[in-house]
């Protein structure tokens, strides 16, 4: 779903979901509701506009707290800032926040207030600027956008739409349903074939490591070293005595 989410309006993103005209899809997880369908739910029954918005708060808390759990790199803030702003959602005073921050004091926190204030019409401007450049910049290549669960987020995401074709045509000609030719030696490419071997895995499936061995042997026959690199590019989280896993949204 990382098209999807990237590409989502501001609005779109606020909500947390898109829509078509048969169904809603969350941004957050890629969870698709159909319209037209009564879900129920613990003597509950919501029609799918309305359940669509309860998935979000109970698989997810909130959009808010979605977004605030994101790569640091992905959102441009500081540990400092995230935690401020999550103190700010919870309806906290300025009092307050410096009393559990324990840092300065209420005038402190009234010019991190400012601060992040700036930040925001420093974002507003230059989303003009560069929607405005999208219109003049006919050179410009598009890039793929990268996954929201990255670990950690450089100069290895910054790949075309073309390399990336480019790529898995070199490794994985057949796509996941074939064998990838060799383990890529670059991380650029490491992370495009990881990115494509991810989708043999259902995101709402748990699996134990049996059947996620089971799935990577189909695809390269080191099925331990792929595991380990799913995991360390954040596509898959698996429980410490790793008898679960699953595609991390």
């Amino acid at each position: 779903m990382g098209e999807n989410f990237w590409n989502a309006s501001l609005e779109e993103l606020k909500r947390g979901y898109i829509q078509d005209s048969e169904s809603f899809t969350c941004l957050l997880c890629g969870e698709r509701i159909e319209k037209g369908i009564i879900y129920p739910h613990e003597g509950v029954y919501y029609e799918a506009k309305r359940y669509v918005r309860y998935h979000i708060e109970s698989s997810h808390q909130s959009v808010f707290d979605y977004l605030t759990g994101l790569d640091k790199k992905l959102t441009g803030l500081t540990d400092h800032q995230n935690y401020l702003l999550r103190l700010f959602y919870q309806g906290k005073s300025d009092k307050e926040v410096q009393s559990e921050m324990g840092i300065g004091s209420t005038s402190t926190i009234r010019h991190h207030r400012f601060a992040l204030k700036e930040k925001e019409r420093q974002a507003k401007t230059f989303l003009a600027i560069m929607e405005l450049l999208k219109e003049k910049d006919r050179h410009a290549p598009a890039f793929v956008p990268p996954h929201k669960t990255a670990t950690m987020v450089d100069d290895r995401y910054a790949v075309t739409e073309d390399e990336q074709l480019e790529i898995l045509q070199k490794f994985l000609p057949n796509g996941i349903v074939g064998q990838l030719i060799n383990f890529p030696p670059k991380e650029k490419q490491r992370l495009i074939v990881l990115r494509e071997i991810a989708k043999s895995f259902n995101s709402r499936k748990i699996y134990t490591e049996k059947e996620i061995n089971q799935i990577l042997k189909g695809i390269y026959e080191d099925y331990v070293l792929i595991r380990r690199y799913l995991i360390s590019y954040g596509f898959l989280e698996r429980k410490s005595d790793g008898s679960q896993y699953w595609l991390k949204q």
